[in-house]
């Protein structure tokens, strides 16, 4: 092992009760992510307890509030990661904060009251770093067609295993509540699931879960990307399925509690979808498991659809659904706290 490695996984609650959290806040485009490291005297478990902590706007795209701890699964000890709310001077919250608008929402006593849970699909691909293109595919050339990569296995189908695995691991140890992995129908693309997960915490696992991921890519020396079509034709997209119930939804007559939902979701399809990522218009055409974009439907068992039902939910006369529409690079504060805002709150 190199001196390099040794210093890495150095454990420094051996001789000193200091500790080092790691912030982390979303940068100014709204999907990438920054962060910064500082010392503090010891071991910290409330949020309450951290110190605030400014940083130079003009170098990460904006000019950090609440925050969220987690477990730092790569210098480990008593050492955390922190997830931020950032603010400005004044104490407004920086327009790439969407946590304090959604943390509002599910505030609300009629949302609090419904327990809303939330499990979010997310996909990713993984790229060759130097070339921008998917982790086993030739470069310049293209694999076979879809169809033997799904849930794959052999180093001619799946690709970056390795990489999967240890933010499977990393995420578990850091205390997200990741219920699974898969590879998906486009070689070199993957998915995690987070969740069930109550409110909030559900957007704070999956902005955590993703740095660990930018981080174990970084020394992989593989690029992650959250582009909905990061590979334009017969290949699938990448979203982030997000599953929802209430406790209304989970109970006797939950099902017709589900419709009236998702009817509600269908009237504000064209405000979902302007809110459920960028790029999402090359996704969602219609092909490769997806509505289009212009057209909300639902159904059961319906991968084709908008929002899809369970058929399991639908047996049963209760349960949860999926909305199926939100692209993989969406900020889940405003996808989670949208779905209880539109379901819980908004009456047409």
């Amino acid at each position: 092992m190199s001196l390099l490695a040794d210093l890495v996984n150095l454990d420094i609650s051996d001789n000193s009760e200091k500790i080092i959290a790691e912030y982390i806040w979303v940068g100014g485009s709204g999907m990438d992510m920054r962060s910064k490291a500082r010392t503090l005297p010891g071991p910290v478990t409330d949020p309450s307890k951290l110190p605030k902590w400014n940083y130079d706007g003009s170098s990460t795209g904006q000019a950090p509030g609440q925050d969220t701890i987690f477990k730092d699964p790569f210098r480990r000890g008593n050492n955390i990661l922190v997830m931020c709310d950032a603010y400005t001077p004044a104490g407004e919250p920086i327009p790439t904060n969407k946590r304090h608008a959604a943390a509002e929402i599910f505030a609300n006593p009629d949302v609090i009251a419904e327990v809303p849970w939330y499990g979010i699909e997310q996909e990713y691909t993984l790229l060759q770093k130097d070339v921008n293109w998917p982790l086993g595919w030739p470069i310049g050339g293209f694999p076979g067609p879809q169809g033997p990569y799904y849930c794959s296995i052999g180093a001619d189908k799946s690709f970056g295993r390795d990489i999967v695995d240890a933010h499977y691991k990393a995420s578990l140890y850091a205390g997200i509540n990741i219920s699974g992995i898969n590879g998906e129908v486009m070689p070199g693309q993957w998915e995690f699931q987070v969740g069930p997960s109550v409110g909030i915490s559900a957007a704070d696992e999956i902005w955590i879960a993703r740095y660990i991921l930018e981080r174990i890519t970084e020394i992989a020396g593989v690029v992650v990307s959250f582009d909905p079509k990061p590979i334009p034709g017969d290949w699938n997209g990448a979203g982030a399925h997000t599953n929802y119930s209430t406790k209304s939804m989970r109970e006797e007559g939950g099902y017709e509690i589900i419709k009236k939902a998702i009817e509600k979701l269908g009237l504000r399809h064209k405000e979902h979808i302007s809110a459920y990522g960028e790029g999402n218009e090359r996704r969602l055409t219609g092909h490769h498991e997806t509505a289009d974009i212009n057209t909300f439907l639902w159904g059961v068992a319906n991968r084709g659809a908008s929002i899809r039902v369970g058929r399991d939910t639908e047996k049963e006369g209760k349960g949860y659904f999926e909305d199926r529409r939100p692209a993989s690079n969406m900020d889940p504060y405003v996808v989670t706290s949208m779905i209880a805002e539109t379901t819980l709150l908004w009456n047409p």
